[in-house]
């Protein structure tokens, strides 16, 4: 247990940390909305604040609403993810780390929601007028984990249905 729960907390002081740091450099840099591209016709680097959820979910809503909706389901999540990894003494090395990947995701985004009533996104992905919703290094730790888990899920499958 002590191995995977040191794995889970310097796992996630790390992403957590790269998050905002690359999150605090383009708000010192750049002017919101800006773009600079990175690689023309595919990448830029944008400063967006995101007041929803994935690709602009609740965007719409009440500023209050967002604030108490986003809020709790984070602590709710963070906290199961603290309780899942205490209680289960998981020995999968890539379910904890899907873990770690998805509690650190939703840190670093709930730091910003907390700071900023909104999510700072700067990773814009195109191809011609096609934008992917731009995101950040949080979302991209929240999808690593959530397809690390769904493969580790579908590998246990696999492996009971053996047995």
């Amino acid at each position: 247990m002590k191995k995977n729960l040191l794995i889970f907390l310097i796992g996630a002081a790390v992403i957590i940390a790269l998050d905002q740091i690359t999150k605090s450099a383009i708000t010192s840099r750049f002017a919101l909305h800006e773009s600079y591209p990175v690689i023309n016709g595919f990448f830029n680097l944008v400063y967006v604040m995101n007041p929803g959820a994935a690709f602009g979910f609740l965007a719409n809503a009440s500023e209050t609403f967002r604030y108490i909706f986003f809020t709790a389901i984070t602590v709710l999540a963070t906290g199961l993810i603290i309780y899942y990894l205490i209680k289960s003494n998981p020995r999968n090395l890539m379910l904890v780390s899907s873990l770690t990947l998805i509690f650190s995701g939703a840190v670093g985004n709930l730091i910003d929601r907390l700071r900023f009533g909104a999510v700072v996104d700067f990773l814009d992905i195109y191809i011609g007028t096609a934008h992917w919703p731009a995101f950040n290094v949080a979302d991209s730790a929240i999808t690593v984990g959530a397809i690390l888990m769904v493969w580790e899920m579908i590998l246990n499958r696999k492996k009971e249905a053996v047995s």
